[in-house]
């Protein structure tokens, strides 16, 4: 077996065992694919999604920050590790009992970069987020001791999925400096040697089991589709999409190597996804092309309250311009959940709103 493919199976497993360990923690990182309602506590946000439709098919069917109409991938592989779903980290952040329990610091707009997303004049960067796991390492190490909180963060896991605003909100844009700067492999460059970096930042914190997401096909979102005459995928973007995959993949079999005890896991979630918008009846869905929200040309592509829903979300992959719908949501959890936890139980049947 060759070494790369030896050491996923052997990080899966590890993963599996605290997966099946009781009430395993978890802290994500991560933007609004991941956003549990951080952003709702950023008063100057431009990113939010606290008003509907969003949440018509939460529990309770209020907005609570999700960008999306239900639940998020982190809340339905929360549910599957036996869970609660943790909290955003800023209603949170004064309560260590809390924060013992795993918190989520994602925030919709944020990037790898610290520059990306600015135009939302408030959300929380990955470097954002890093700082505040420091917080919460610092307030938990004060409560039970180094030692105590060091073995805490070793063993707990940690998702991170970041990166599809430093092309949506970043690179895409033609008005914003990075797409005039940089040429594609100078900005996968950047990206990827900020994202050692970060990934460095935390596990010098105590961060070990990390799970890191890949950028889906962004190429093939309804944002992008609109961008073509015949509202097809656009090549080029899931071009550079590919490329970048390819090279954080590269740079976790690196620091697999380089860190002691760290495991390193690459969640490539872009066939995933592109399986499901190529092949949306296999799935169950009917429309993978167009958002269910109708949101696609509107500035900003969320759905507002006065968007025009579809008549069953149930057939739609996306909710917004940007975001699945939780129906979709719920396939890709099932996927990621049994790929990385293999010895875990299987999902629960996908809901009807």
């Amino acid at each position: 077996m060759p070494m790369s493919k030896q050491l996923f199976v052997t990080c899966v497993f590890s993963l599996a065992a605290i997966a099946l360990a009781a009430k395993p923690v978890t802290y994500i990182f991560g933007d609004s694919l991941t956003d549990v309602g951080n952003n709702n506590f950023l008063q100057y946000s431009l990113a939010k999604s606290n008003y509907p439709w969003y949440g018509i098919d939460y529990s309770g069917g209020q907005a609570t920050g999700r960008f999306t109409n239900g639940r998020t991938i982190g809340d339905i592989i929360s549910a599957k590790l036996g869970i609660t779903s943790p909290p955003p980290y800023l209603s949170v952040s004064q309560n260590i009992d809390a924060l013992l329990k795993g918190v989520n610091y994602a925030s919709g707009g944020a990037g790898i970069l610290n520059d990306t997303g600015l135009y939302f004049i408030q959300r929380l960067s990955f470097d954002d987020q890093i700082n505040y796991f420091k917080k919460t390492k610092e307030a938990i190490t004060t409560k039970v001791g180094e030692e105590a909180a060091n073995k805490h963060f070793n063993g707990a896991m940690h998702f991170i999925g970041i990166g599809s605003n430093d092309y949506v909100n970043n690179f895409l844009q033609p008005f914003l400096a990075d797409g005039q700067q940089y040429t594609h492999d100078e900005f996968v460059e950047l990206l990827i040697s900020t994202l050692d970096h970060q990934i460095m930042r935390l596990y010098q914190l105590g961060a070990r089991n990390m799970v890191i997401h890949g950028i889906g096909p962004l190429g093939c979102i309804p944002s992008q589709r609109v961008k073509s005459k015949q509202g097809e995928c656009l090549k080029h973007v899931n071009e550079w999409i590919l490329q970048f995959n390819s090279n954080i993949q590269k740079l976790i079999n690196t620091l697999n190597h380089r860190l002691p005890n760290a495991k390193l896991i690459f969640a490539d979630t872009y066939p995933l996804v592109l399986d499901l918008i190529d092949s949306p009846s296999t799935y169950g869905f009917k429309v993978s092309n167009t958002s269910c929200c109708n949101a696609d040309k509107s500035i900003g592509g969320l759905c507002l309250p006065n968007s025009k829903l579809c008549s069953n979300r149930n057939d739609y992959v996306f909710w917004d311009a940007f975001h699945p719908s939780d129906a979709a949501n719920a396939i890709l959890a099932e996927k990621f959940f049994s790929t990385l936890f293999t010895s875990a139980p299987s999902a629960a049947p996908r809901p009807s709103p």
